[in-house]
């Protein structure tokens, strides 16, 4: 449903594993970025168990799989789930700005 949006691919992986429960990268990712998709009208589910800090959880993940690579690519997956939020932003604002034209 979103995968035509950059950064889309993260939503409906992460989407599932919090549904299910699951510490995954995309499940972190939508953890960090609640707040601002909750405001896009995307609801997260809350089956994960999580620090106050999920960018640490996300980290601390990236570490035990990647090693020294990790923050290379932690500071590239928040570059691409800003992207995503930013799309979803214009998204919601033209949805918005159609409706209250009719």
């Amino acid at each position: 449903m979103y995968e035509h949006l950059p950064g889309g691919e993260i939503l409906e992986p992460g989407l599932r594993d919090l549904r299910e429960g699951v510490r995954s990268v995309s499940a972190l990712l939508l953890t960090i970025a609640a707040p601002r998709l909750a405001r896009c009208g995307i609801p997260i589910p809350q089956g994960l168990s999580l620090s106050p800090l999920p960018e640490h959880d996300l980290y601390d993940l990236l570490v035990a799989e990647q090693g020294p690579e990790a923050y290379r690519l932690y500071r590239s997956l928040l570059r691409r789930l800003v992207s995503l939020e930013n799309a979803l932003d214009l998204q919601s604002e033209s949805v918005r700005t159609a409706i209250q034209k009719i």
